[in-house]
C-alpha cells in the first residue's frame, strides 16, 4: 500500500513538473508573439518572422503564431510559404472568426499570385465562416471580375494561337507545293533534254543509212 502511494506521488510530481514546463513554454511563446507583432507593426518583417518561428518552436500548436507568420511571409512576397502556413491554421482551428480571416488572407495571397479561381474559392470559404464580412464580399466580386477577364484573355489567346498555327501550316504547305513544282519542272526539263538527244541520234543514223544506200547504188551503176 505504501509502495503504491509512493508511485502515485512520484507520478503526480512528474506531471506537475511537465505541466509547469509546458506552461512556461506557452508563456514564452506568447511573449515571442507579442515581440513579433511589435516588429511586424514597425514593418520589420524579417525580425517578426524570427520571433514567430521561435514562438512556434516553444508551442507548435500555437495558431496565432502560425497565422501571424503567414501574414509576415505574405508581406515578404513569399506567397507559397504564406499559403502553407495559412492552410495549417485552416485545418486545425475551430474558431470561425479566425478561419474566416485565414481564408480571407488566402484569397488575398491568390490574388497577388494572379490565381483568381483559387482566390474566388478562398473568399467564398471566408464568407461561409463570416457572412457579414463586407471586405471579403468586395474582394470576392473583384476576384470574379478578374477571373472572367483572365478567362476571356486565355480564350482570345487560344484563338490567336490557332490562327497562327493555321497560317503557319498554310505557309508550310505553300513552301512544299513550290518545292514540288520546282522538282517537277526540273524533271520535265531533264525529260525534254533526253528526248531531244534521242531525236538527234536518230537523224544522224538515218543520214548515215541513206548515204550508204546512195553509194551502193552508184557503185552498181558504174559496174554496169
Amino acid at each position: 500500500m505504501r509502495c503504491r502511494s509512493i508511485l502515485i506521488l512520484v507520478f503526480l510530481g512528474i506531471s506537475m513538473v511537465v505541466f509547469s514546463q509546458d506552461k512556461d513554454r506557452q508563456k514564452e511563446a506568447r511573449s515571442l508573439v507579442r515581440e513579433g507583432n511589435e516588429q511586424y507593426n514597425h514593418l520589420k518583417f524579417s525580425d517578426a518572422e524570427i520571433a514567430y518561428k521561435k514562438a512556434i518552436e516553444k508551442n507548435p500548436n500555437y495558431t496565432k503564431a502560425i497565422y501571424n507568420l503567414g501574414n509576415t511571409l505574405y508581406q515578404e512576397n513569399r506567397l507559397q510559404e504564406a499559403v502553407s502556413e495559412y492552410q495549417k491554421v485552416a485545418k486545425t482551428t475551430k474558431d470561425k472568426m479566425l478561419k474566416s480571416s485565414v481564408f480571407h488572407n488566402l484569397g488575398n495571397t491568390m490574388m497577388k499570385a494572379k490565381k483568381y479561381a483559387e482566390a474566388v474559392e478562398a473568399y467564398k470559404e471566408s464568407l461561409r465562416n463570416n457572412p457579414k464580412d463586407e471586405e471579403t464580399r468586395y474582394n470576392l466580386a473583384l476576384a470574379q471580375k478578374m477571373l472572367k477577364k483572365q478567362q476571356n484573355k486565355n480564350k482570345n489567346k487560344k484563338k490567336d494561337d490557332k490562327k497562327k498555327d493555321k497560317k503557319k501550316d498554310k505557309k508550310d504547305q505553300n513552301k512544299k507545293d513550290d518545292k514540288n513544282k520546282k522538282d517537277k519542272d526540273k524533271k520535265d526539263d531533264k525529260s525534254k533534254t533526253k528526248i531531244k538527244t534521242t531525236k538527234i541520234i536518230r537523224k544522224t543514223r538515218i543520214k548515215k543509212i541513206k548515204s550508204n544506200r546512195k553509194n551502193s547504188l552508184i557503185n552498181c551503176l558504174n559496174s554496169r
